[in-house]
């Protein structure tokens, strides 16, 4: 009995821990949904106290102070240890699937166990995270250096002359700014220019920092300036003011002196060193001219080898021209530009010459003597009287004007600067000669729509017109002023351009014979105070823009005088009407009514009337076809444009649909439109199309969508008399075929409620804006079921700059992939709810900062492919 009594002992202390054990494991699988779900609330708990920490990180780093780096370490293991919990979470429903009897068992019990182990002890280590990340301080003021350094300059002035580069320093400053992490909230760059005003500066700086509704723009200088303190006062902030002629008075714009206290920079240029002083610039830089070994570097590398290496004598006579430039970059870079095509030996001797002559003239003072005439050699250089003539009529706009393309052609062809009647072909002229002046950096390019001229060059481009072609050109443009100016012989003026001033009156009965061009754009012209004789004697008057001029209600009568006006833009006027009186402007071909909201009628016979009509703009014109105003629509009116036997550029608003029913069956017309917008007015119950089929117009440039009925929009082509839409299936070779919307780069697609994707706009290969408003039930931008078998090269969105998506409660997606989005500027979106991912990697910037904008508490709730993706867009997200 002894014996089996002691062996019952024995076996009882054995078998007790194995059952331990057992009992243990069994745990371990019996209960892993619930430690599942534990791991996730701990993990949750510690990304918020993770999210806390660093913003107090962030907040300290403002205050100049130094994070403690037992702080830095802990955020370090934190990212670390939620890597491994999203990845134990993953792989989660591979395990619970082996479970089975309740989930007391597993098909896999060894596999199990280990699992169910980690979790437990993954459970535990993130618990040990939380308590040890309870930081009293976060950082620590740094201690003061024993020597007293005197604090780097908070205001820089950049001066020096005209083309030297400053401006292009101030785009490296912010651009390095841009694309690298640093301490500042936000960098503003604004261009201030000649004549500026406080309420225009403010304007801009307001765009930058979440201002620029129309509510806003309606407030005072002193309320805006209240607004933008508010904001800056609170932001470590670089601001960036471009081309400043005199002081701008930093308290009335509302911007908080930079200075040690809140740690923000002033960087500013200007042409003047006196500028420099009444700035109160701690540090004034001169930006010099190339050193001669620097210039001719620069010379070589834009000039290029090939052209070198055409003869063995262009080298030395090529730095005989980068000579005479004295340095100055414009003057380098244009004048390489110019000979970068020459390939004999004769063409440099000959340049070499003209520069050397048109420098050794010493009846030019200042910028005369010393640099138009070297930038004067692009000019001479450009092959024909018609480039030439394009050039200087692009120096009537006022300094850093923006310049929409297609305006600028339409005034062209009314100049006759192009060639007449020839279908499509003078736009494209007009095209190739603004690519040639943007290529001889004669213009800048904004964007695919506008382009500017330096201002340099626009002051050289007065001077060739007014001395050299001794063309009475008169600007005064951004000048203030309140009335016209008073000229002594307006017999001699050809062309006069007033533009962005307060003029609210036209006076008199001007005697200017031989007046072509005349720019009245953005002024406070008002219909009873226009003089009726004030166009009387203009017989020869080609242009005329009256466009922006709130006030402008009624056209003035004497316009139906101007007999020989080509182009009458009234764009962006409240005019009612257009008078059957304006039927004598016989050789019309280009008219502007865009924006036009007021508009009531537009006579069917009058525009019929206009024979010689190239050029149409209608988009918003309140009384054609479904406008703002007047909805019924007859197909006579389709038939009446389709008579326009020259029109080849067209924008128009459809607001019927008897009106998109006539437009979809004119395919003339739909060659021709550049913008195109579709919507239905509140009071109007006419529109019933589900699915918009739309042709693929090749010229459209601008398309916006707005009603309700809309579920669907589907791309239509006929082929051998069969209309064919597009599949779900696409083929990258489709796509760049000519099926395509190769030239749309617009799209905005507002209150349409039913629409549930645009999987369509893959059909534009180009397009730059892309924005999505209150379409309540869209799920998907690109749906996910419907493009399939993408083969080739396809890069979505391969030219996409901005991506604006707001009020989308059931968007759910993007793209279901992360895309490189070569070319993205900024993403904004705004009450999306469910939109929980964006298709952005760490390799979607490539060393470029994409602007990501929208709530913090929709930035903070975002899922990434990873972590390095959340941090490489962390300092690009800014609060919309």
């Amino acid at each position: 009995m002894a014996n089996c009594l002691s062996f019952s002992i024995s076996v009882d202390q054995a078998v007790s821990p194995c059952w331990d054990c057992v009992a243990g494991q069994a745990r371990y699988i019996c209960k892993l949904e619930q430690n599942l779900q534990a791991l996730e609330a701990e993990a949750k708990r510690l990304t918020e106290q993770r999210d806390d920490v660093y913003r107090r990180v962030l907040l300290a780093k403002e205050q100049l102070m130094e994070p403690l780096k037992k702080v830095e370490g802990w955020l370090e293991r934190v990212e670390k240890e939620i890597k491994e919990v999203e990845q134990i979470i993953e792989d989660s429903p591979a395990q619970i699937n082996n479970l089975c009897l309740g989930g007391y068992f597993s098909k896999s019990c060894c596999s199990s166990y280990k699992f169910g182990k980690k979790v437990v002890q993954k459970t535990r280590d993130v618990a040990n995270l939380r308590t040890e990340g309870d930081f009293l301080d976060v950082a620590e003021r740094c201690p003061a250096a024993s020597v007293v350094v005197r604090p780097s300059s908070n205001i820089i002035g950049l001066y020096g002359m005209g083309g030297v580069g400053k401006t292009t320093l101030l785009i490296q400053i912010n651009n390095e700014l841009q694309q690298r992490r640093n301490n500042f909230d936000i960098v503003i760059w604004t261009t201030v220019s000649k004549n500026h005003t406080v309420e225009k500066v403010q304007d801009e700086i307001g765009r930058k920092i979440g201002y620029g509704d129309e509510i806003w723009k309606q407030k005072s200088c002193d309320e805006k300036a209240t607004d933008i303190l508010a904001v800056l006062s609170k932001k470590k902030f670089v601001l960036l003011l471009d081309d400043m002629w005199e002081r701008v008075d930093l308290v009335k714009v509302g911007i908080p002196i930079p200075g040690q206290g809140n740690g923000s920079k002033l960087i500013f240029t200007t042409r003047s060193l006196d500028v420099c002083g009444q700035m109160e610039a701690h540090k004034k830089i001169m930006v010099d001219c190339l050193a001669p070994e620097k210039a001719w570097e620069l010379f070589q590398i834009k000039v290029g080898e090939e052209t070198f290496d055409s003869h063995p004598q262009i080298c030395g006579l090529a730095k005989a021209v980068a000579e005479e430039c004295k340095g100055l970059p414009l003057a380098l870079i244009t004048i390489d530009r110019a000979m970068s095509s020459k390939k004999t030996p004769v063409q440099w001797e000959y340049a070499r010459r003209v520069l050397r002559r048109s420098v050794a003239n010493h009846e030019l003072p200042g910028m005369r003597k010393e640099v138009y005439p070297l930038l004067k050699f692009s000019y001479d250089s450009l092959p024909d009287d018609k480039l030439k003539s394009c050039f200087l009529y692009c120096a009537l706009f006022p300094e850093d004007f923006l310049i929409r393309k297609c305006e600028l052609i339409d005034y062209w062809i009314a100049e006759g600067f192009l060639d007449e009647y020839d279908s499509i072909c003078d736009r494209n002229e007009g095209h190739d000669i603004i690519c040639t002046l943007l290529g001889l950096c004669l213009l800048e390019e904004v964007d695919d729509d506008e382009v500017k001229m330096h201002d340099v060059i626009r002051d050289m481009a007065l001077w060739i017109a007014s001395e050299i072609e001794k063309e009475k050109y008169i600007v005064e443009t951004s000048a203030q002023l309140t009335e016209a100016p008073e000229i002594e012989n307006w017999g001699l003026i050809k062309r006069l351009s007033l533009m962005n001033n307060k003029i609210q009156s036209l006076r008199g009965t001007p005697d200017c014979p031989d007046l072509l061009t005349l720019f009245l754009e953005n002024n406070d012209l008002q219909s009873m105070r226009l003089g009726k004789d004030f166009f009387q004697n203009m017989v020869s008057l080609t242009v005329l823009n009256l466009s922006n001029n709130q006030d402008l209600t009624e056209l003035p009568v004497g316009i139906s005088n101007l007999v020989s006006l080509q182009c009458l833009d009234i764009s962006r006027t409240c005019i009612r009407e257009l008078p059957m009186e304006l039927s004598s402007l016989s050789k019309l071909k280009c008219l502007n009514l865009e924006r036009t909201v007021c508009l009531e009628t537009i006579p069917e016979k009058l525009i019929c009337g206009f024979s010689r009509l190239q050029v149409l703009r209608m988009l918003e014109a309140g009384g054609w076809p479904g406008g703002a105003i007047n909805g019924n629509v007859s197909f006579s009116r389709f038939e009446c444009l389709e008579c326009l036997k020259y029109l080849n550029a067209l924008t128009i608003t459809i607001c019927s649909d008897s009106a998109l029913e006539g437009f979809l069956s004119s395919h003339r017309l739909q060659g021709c439109t550049e913008g195109l917008y579709i919507h239905q007015l509140e009071d109007d119950f006419l529109f019933s199309q589900k699915t918009l089929c739309l042709p693929p117009m090749k010229r459209l440039q601008y398309l916006s969508l707005e009603f309700t009925s809309m579920e669907e929009v589907k791309i239509q082509w006929e082929e051998e008399g069969r209309k064919i839409q597009t599949p779900y299936v696409f083929q990258t070779s489709l796509i760049a075929s000519e099926r395509s919307f190769y030239n749309l780069w617009t799209v905005d697609i507002q209150y349409c409620p039913n629409l549930r994707d645009i999987t369509w706009i893959i059909w534009a290969p180009n397009l730059r804006n892309l924005t999505v408003y209150g379409c309540h039930r869209m799920e998907e931008i690109i749906g996910e079921g419907r493009v399939a078998a993408m083969t080739g090269d396809l890069i979505l969105f391969e030219k996409l700059q901005n991506l604006s998506l707001s009020s989308l409660p059931e968007l759910k997606s993007i793209h279901r992939f992360a895309l490189s989005f070569p070319c993205l500027v900024e993403i904004r979106v705004g009450d999306c709810p469910k939109l929980r991912k964006i298709p952005l990697s760490s390799n979607s910037a490539k060393g470029r900062r994409i602007i990501i904008r929208g709530a913090k508490q929709w930035w903070n709730e975002l899922e990434w492919e990873d972590e390095s993706a959340r941090d490489t867009f962390r300092s690009s997200f800014l609060i919309w």
